[in-house]
């Protein structure tokens, strides 16, 4: 099976490998090591120095555990929305009290710091900001850079940062110190070629003062917790022990890749996947430089619709995409690029949906969308 959907991702054959060995003791030397591996290789690829928690959760839990370690209900929180999971981010902080002005961005378009920067002189009481680095649903990278210069401008007055770069770290360049990001938020399951089951929080010294005072009720996502017992190498509950060994095989695979050597693969795929989709009659709902490293959203060709030739490519092919969400489910195609793939697995996926259409077409079954 080729899984081309925006997580999980394939694992390489020495992840699977380390996930499915024997179980160890969490409270043990041999996983005190592996946890201590892990933060420090993290580190390397957030370019921090601040502390990165590993939490038992999905990419979703990560970003609830950095909102209510740093909110308090009622504080005013500025959410840019590029896509569902950006409204997905707001909707957690209102799920906890805060007062949130949402930002949508068209879908496909990236986010503007000229408009942020309005939002933010709109309301000086803005507290927190929330973005997207990266927005699966429409296949948008979104530049943080703009944004980084901006908060630096304000100073004193610029809110806490939290970056949601859930389907981007691992693939992209995210240097968290140097673009001064408060808490940045990914997932095992997407570049990172692991196992589902982990988030990773790096945490500002900045944030951590804020959640000392913050009062969001917390206990399972206690980032305080977290952090005491990481200094030990241990967690405060029972991790996914299993996933956190396949994690520290594919860290070595990617450090020895190298992170520059990553950010250009993954680039120079996702410009082979969309070119090939674009000679296939597929359009690209975000263009040029903000088109995602890590995933593509192609506009349907009239033709098929797009959940179609999901379900047409799964059984005649064993290509696994996903269709587009909410309002593009049957208009757009999503196709992963992201962690553990090749230029060979690019082109399968490339050839598996040109013979689709093309026995579509000769049995008379297109449907007009």
């Amino acid at each position: 099976m080729n899984l081309r959907i925006p997580g999980p991702t394939p694992l390489p054959a020495a992840v699977r490998r380390a996930a499915g060995a024997e179980v160890i003791d969490h409270r043990g030397r041999v996983f005190e090591d592996l946890l201590i591996r892990c933060s420090n290789r993290l580190r390397e690829f957030y370019q921090t120095q601040s502390d990165v928690l590993v939490l038992t959760g999905s990419g979703t839990g990560g970003l609830e555990a950095a909102l209510v370690n740093v909110l308090s209900p009622g504080d005013e929180v500025l959410a840019v929305s590029t896509g569902h999971f950006g409204e997905r981010f707001a909707a957690i902080a209102r799920a906890f009290g805060a007062r949130v002005t949402q930002l949508d961005v068209p879908w496909g378009q990236a986010h503007s710091a000229g408009t942020i920067a309005k939002a933010l002189n709109d309301n000086s009481g803005i507290r927190l900001l929330l973005t997207t680095h990266n927005e699966t649903s429409t296949g948008v990278l979104n530049d943080l850079a703009p944004v980084a210069e901006l908060l630096e401008r304000l100073g004193s007055r610029r809110p806490l940062w939290l970056v949601d770069a859930v389907s981007s770290l691992g693939a992209t360049d995210l240097p968290m110190d140097k673009w001064g990001c408060d808490v940045v938020i990914s997932a095992s399951q997407k570049a990172w070629m692991a196992p589902p089951g982990l988030s990773f929080l790096a945490v500002s010294e900045r944030a951590w003062e804020r959640i000392d005072t913050a009062s969001c009720p917390r206990y399972y996502w206690d980032l305080r917790e977290a952090k005491r017992y990481a200094r030990k190498g241990q967690t405060p509950f029972t991790p996914a022990v299993s996933a956190l060994a396949g994690l520290g095989e594919a860290l070595e695979l990617m450090a020895d890749e190298g992170l520059p050597a990553i950010v250009a693969r993954h680039r120079r795929q996702a410009s082979q996947m969309r070119s090939g989709l674009r000679q296939l009659g597929f359009g690209l709902l975000a263009q040029g430089e903000c088109a995602s490293p890590t995933v593509t959203a192609a506009l349907m060709p009239k033709g098929l619709a797009a959940t179609d030739l999901k379900r047409r490519l799964l059984a005649e092919q064993g290509v696994v995409i996903a269709a587009g969400m909410g309002e593009l489910k049957d208009k757009v195609i999503r196709v992963a690029h992201m962690g553990f793939c090749t230029d060979q697995d690019v082109q399968a996926s490339l050839d598996a949906i040109e013979a689709v259409q093309r026995t579509a077409q000769t049995a008379g079954t297109v449907s007009t969308v």
